[in-house]
């Protein structure tokens, strides 16, 4: 019997957003602080010797995924990407335990792809640079080279110019997303009339020790797809309203193009406690208390929440 590989494939979080102009060929140009959870998907597999790539979704957000279409899955395309560059005749059976809303501004997809080329990278004991790999993780989407470096990063460009910053502590963090999707394209068509922000408005060196010193700086920045989401989807605005009229709240901002948002709270006792007393309100919204993810903190093994049935 072969040895299961498993890796992590955490939430990202964009702390702020911003848009900082717009390419000849219709890409936007970003700059954005993120940083991941211990809310996540988990990408898990077998080795296989015939060369083939299997994938079986699993976990509370399976259906949002068909099987069916599973090769069209950032984790199958991220699989064979990376099988031709190292030019393996390896394979793998792999499962994506789908813990996270799918489309939902935290990176779900990205996060799972990335997992994929890690979790290959060492069950196929491969020997590819860090610039291959990110030109391979570049090629299946913006989002995917941040959530392959996995630290907290200032991320720049369209996706492919990343700094990594001091370690974030573990802050109480709760994701909220209210069970309904919203397009990306739809949102950046709809702040097309919108300027765009300056660079360098983060300072990379600055360490934090504090909810309230991390919180008090993000104020000064923002997220710029915030406006154009909530025109298309007002109930964007009913989560961060939520989150922030409870008890400890020092920040509640979307992340990403939404509908996911994110709170910041000053202790895990007043995370949890607003997670649960806007989960009664909310039935139907997805709901997590959490932390932000740092090289100190244990990933929990069990993580992720679901809508109701």
């Amino acid at each position: 019997m072969s040895a299961t590989y498993s890796q992590q494939a955490p939430a990202k979080i964009n702390l702020f957003l911003h848009v900082t102009g717009k390419r000849d060929d219709g890409y936007h140009l970003l700059e954005s602080l993120v940083c991941f959870t211990a809310a996540g998907d988990v990408v898990s597999g077998e080795l296989r010797n015939d060369g083939k790539i299997t994938l079986a979704v699993t976990g509370p957000m399976a259906d949002a995924l068909s099987n069916d279409h599973t090769n069209d899955n950032l984790v199958v395309r991220a699989a064979r990407l990376l099988q031709k560059e190292a030019n393996t005749e390896l394979g793998a059976d792999l499962i994506l335990d789908k813990r996270l809303p799918v489309a939902s501004g935290i990176g779900g997809g990205s996060a799972d792809a990335a997992a994929a080329i890690r979790l290959l990278y060492e069950m196929w004991n491969l020997d590819l640079d860090g610039d291959r790999l990110s030109a391979i993780a570049l090629s299946l989407g913006a989002d995917v080279p941040v959530c392959l470096h996995g630290k907290a990063t200032l991320m720049s460009g369209i996706g492919e110019k990343l700094t990594e910053l001091p370690d974030l502590p573990p802050l109480p963090i709760v994701l909220i997303n209210p069970g309904k999707p919203v397009s990306t394209p739809a949102i950046f068509k709809a702040r097309e009339e919108d300027g765009f922000s300056d660079e360098g408005l983060w300072n990379i060196h600055t360490r934090y020790e504090s909810g309230a010193a991390l919180a008090a700086d993000l104020q000064e920045c923002g997220n710029d797809l915030t406006l154009a989401a909530t025109s298309i989807l007002p109930d964007i605005c009913d989560v961060l309203n939520a989150m922030a009229r409870e008890e400890g709240c020092l920040l509640a901002r979307m992340s990403g193009s939404g509908a996911t948002c994110f709170a910041i709270y000053d202790t895990a006792t007043q995370a949890e406690k607003a997670a649960n007393a806007i989960a009664s309100q909310h039935e139907n919204w997805w709901i997590v208390p959490t932390e932000i993810r740092c090289e100190q903190s244990q990933i929990l093994s069990n993580i992720g929440a679901s809508f109701p049935d």
